[in-house]
């Protein structure tokens, strides 16, 4: 069988990807992290009450900068505290409005979540949440 350029291309695009996003507001620095299958992609933002109302424009630059889109995203995962209140509620309404609009599951942890654990890096954070069994699309405050 002979592929033509279009076919391939649509069986390239057809491959899939997990593409995961990981936000945390809770310190001095507004991290992103873009995990794909091939590489990891992070920037820093000063965590300031202008950076909290671009929150969505920030994620959406970081993404086209690594030529991603919103859509290329599978999952999100979002520090959700302790740390800075106006932050995380500014994010969480953001990861919501990306759920509401493109469908991409969320996974809302704290570092007291994974208790015993070594290796708290960002990059582990999918990890550690499928090993903690943290729930999808599941806000449970901290108090």
């Amino acid at each position: 069988m002979i592929l033509f350029s279009s076919d391939l291309e649509s069986k390239l695009k057809k491959k899939i990807t997990m593409n995961k996003l990981i936000i945390d507001v809770t310190g001095e620095k507004i991290f992103l992290m873009i995990i794909t299958d091939i590489n990891i992609y992070n920037i820093t933002r000063d965590n300031t009450k202008i950076n909290y109302e671009k929150l969505a424009l920030i994620i959406c630059e970081f993404l086209k900068s690594n030529k991603l889109r919103l859509t290329d995203i599978n999952k999100i995962y979002l520090n959700k505290g302790p740390g800075s209140f106006a932050g995380i509620r500014n994010s969480l309404s953001v990861v919501k409005a990306f759920y509401l609009t493109n469908k991409i599951d969320y996974y809302c942890y704290s570092i007291d979540d994974f208790e015993g654990e070594n290796d708290l890096s960002h990059q582990n954070i999918p990890n550690l949440c499928e090993k903690f069994k943290i729930e999808k699309n599941l806000i449970n405050p901290i108090y």
